[in-house]
């Protein structure tokens, strides 16, 4: 990608970690740690890769997301809303009682929401469900997915994982948001899931590693698991939890905790001087 465009997906990507805590102050819940660490993933996706359509979110040859690390809905909504899916002031009405914007995103109630999401593992088993269903239709649509780090602790994602190189689905591409933090600590104390590019080999996996924040990093790897036959691919995308506000960075505490009136403000002002620097330059 040339400068231009890479500007342009990171001035969406400083919104998009805007609408996030602005949707987790506004709730007084939700997870802004692991949101903000995918954002730039997630906006290289829809504003450069997949092939979506907010006017038909049920179009059939779409691509495909599933956000297995559904808690981090904040991210997926505040993506979909800038790409027109639904408006953006919704974003402000994050988990309450008369919003369909639910903590954990619903396929039914949210447009452009392709899977419901919240019990972790059961994401990225159900995005090698619909790989393997794109095979026998003879479809072309591409699959992706996103994975916690603390997620792959779950056993199922490996018997995913499992199915997926059994049954070469290289139209599956799935990243790791391996920011190593979960809500206990490290992930490598809670329950080491490490070494996971090893591991993901093992299992039949094109293994391609990266950094989350780099946006042609983020696109050579989907291009070159386009290119992969007979293998699904798993980006591991080396991430800052919290990225893009400096007092969240790198901490766990701020995997499942919402910001106060005052660090609300200063979260938000750090991100609009970033964009007024973007601006300048």
């Amino acid at each position: 990608m040339d400068d231009k465009k890479v500007k342009e997906l990171k001035k969406q990507a400083t919104v998009i970690r805007k609408h996030v805590i602005e949707a987790v102050y506004n709730a007084k819940s939700g997870h802004p740690g692991g949101s903000l660490s995918s954002a730039d993933i997630l906006t290289v996706l829809y504003f450069n890769e997949m092939r979506v359509d907010s006017n038909k979110p049920d179009w059939e040859d779409r691509d495909r997301f599933v956000l297995s690390k559904g808690h981090c809905s904040p991210v997926l909504y505040g993506t979909l809303a800038e790409k027109g899916f639904f408006a953006v002031e919704e974003i402000k009405k994050f988990r309450q009682a008369d919003s369909f914007l639910e903590g954990h995103p619903s396929m039914r109630n949210v447009p452009g929401v392709d899977m419901s999401t919240g019990s972790l593992a059961q994401g990225i088993s159900t995005a090698v469900g619909m790989a393997l269903a794109g095979k026998l239709d003879k479809k072309n649509y591409n699959v992706f997915a996103l994975l916690g780090d603390g997620e792959i602790q779950e056993g199922q994602v490996w018997e995913a994982l499992m199915c997926a190189a059994h049954y070469k689905l290289d139209n599956l591409i799935a990243f790791l948001d391996h920011n190593g933090l979960q809500i206990d600590g490290k992930i490598t104390d809670v329950m080491s899931p490490e070494p996971v590019v090893d591991k993901f080999k093992a299992f039949g996996w094109n293994v391609i590693t990266i950094d989350a924040h780099d946006y042609n990093q983020i696109q050579e790897a989907i291009s070159e698991g386009k290119k992969t036959e007979g293998k699904p691919t798993m980006i591991v995308a080396e991430s800052v939890k919290g990225k893009g506000v400096s007092f969240m960075e790198n901490e766990a505490g701020w995997h499942g905790a919402p910001p106060n009136d005052e660090q609300r403000d200063e979260a938000i002002a750090q991100l609009d001087e970033l964009l007024k620097t973007m601006e300048v330059e």
